[in-house]
């Protein structure tokens, strides 16, 4: 699993790690969760079929996310962080955004929906908003940008969803002009980025990168957090979850403070 994707399981994970990877043994024949950790290992059939260690750790990766998850960190980027950037960069006419764990999708939408919502002017900018995900089943769902009742009720305020969201069926679809604000691509974060992330000039305004660190082992969350380092552009923020630090990257970013809630400015040298 860490092999993988660099997240750790604790052992008191046992039950989420059977109700998640029993439909991946019953698919790959294994029979049991047992068996698949035997396939796994090469005791079964002779080899380690690569393929089921990703699909393994995309099963067992937590895939919680919701429409503004958090809401502190929508409202600092909309009174203070999205303004100075929109006047700092009002020359070139460009943001970059990255929703670097971005599930099926809501987080980096939660961001087109705040830029169209808040920032009518950027509308003749040029604004890109890339989501990655380990999981090559979630960006493929975030493609679609169709979501069920349940995942609109969790945090999406019903005049976005009247504006931003069109009923089909027992769905609902997310608008064309917000949609094609936002691309997303399979990535692990501790491998090299795919080339949209790579891609000549590509140095982002926004990274958030919430709620996954806590799950990285230490050397993990400073390889991740290098990389990100990499990808921003000077004074660009980056935005964690509630509970995670860059306490062991101090040499790479500047933790700042506003209506409490915390975000971070790379340090540039030269």
């Amino acid at each position: 699993m860490r092999q993988q994707s660099s997240n750790i399981v604790g052992s008191t994970c046992a039950a989420q790690v059977q109700q998640r990877l029993q439909p991946v043994a019953l698919s790959a024949g294994a029979g049991s969760v047992d068996g698949l950790m035997k396939m796994l290992r090469g005791d079964m059939h002779g080899a380690r079929p690569a393929h089921l260690h990703r699909v393994v750790a995309e099963a067992m990766t937590i895939k919680e996310t919701s429409f503004f998850r958090d809401v502190m960190p929508f409202r600092l980027l909309r009174d203070r962080l999205i303004p100075k950037l929109i006047e700092e960069r009002r020359a070139e006419r460009r943001l970059r955004l990255w929703s670097a764990a971005s599930s099926t999708g809501q987080e980096a939408y939660s961001l087109a929906i705040l830029l169209r919502e808040r920032f009518p002017q950027l509308a003749s900018w040029d604004v890109k908003i890339i989501g990655t995900d380990i999981s090559q089943v979630a960006c493929e769902y975030a493609r679609r940008g169709h979501y069920r009742r349940l995942e609109i009720n969790r945090g999406l305020p019903a005049r976005l969803l009247l504006r931003y969201f069109e009923r089909d069926g027992e769905e609902w679809k997310i608008c064309d002009d917000v949609r094609q604000m936002v691309s997303f691509e399979r990535a692990n974060l501790c491998e090299p980025p795919p080339a949209t992330v790579r891609s000549a000039g590509m140095k982002f305004d926004i990274v958030l990168l919430r709620n996954v660190l806590l799950y990285f082992a230490a050397e993990d969350r400073a390889r991740v957090l290098r990389e990100v380092h990499a990808r921003m552009q000077r004074q660009g923020v980056l935005l964690l979850g509630n509970s995670e630090q860059a306490e062991d990257s101090s040499e790479l970013f500047r933790v700042e403070m506003d209506r409490d809630c915390y975000f971070y400015r790379p340090i540039m040298v030269g």
